[in-house]
């Protein structure tokens, strides 16, 4: 298996929401490896690592979001696959 990783950063009404555990929920659902966390500036942050499809499979769920979310956009960069065999909320930065 190929492991893709990839940065997320999610914009929108995603603070507040509950947008942090729903994507702890979804990525451990779907064997997705990495973290999530919310930025000062109103954004949620993650790292995604797995296979390709598991990881177009979280982005694709993180434009809808939990139920009270309203996400704008979703910006990608490539990354490195450095994260621990596990998902996790990182705190605030």
């Amino acid at each position: 298996m190929t492991t893709t990783a990839v940065k997320v950063r999610i914009y929108g009404k995603v603070q507040g929401v509950w947008y942090r555990a729903w994507t702890e929920q979804q990525a451990n659902a779907a064997g997705v490896y990495g973290w999530v966390r919310n930025r000062l500036d109103g954004t949620v942050e993650a790292l995604f690592v797995g296979s390709s499809a598991a990881v177009d499979g979280m982005i694709a769920a993180c434009h809808q979001g939990p139920e009270h979310a309203k996400v704008d956009r979703i910006e990608t960069v490539e990354a490195q696959g450095i994260a621990p065999k596990r998902f996790e909320v990182k705190p605030t930065v």
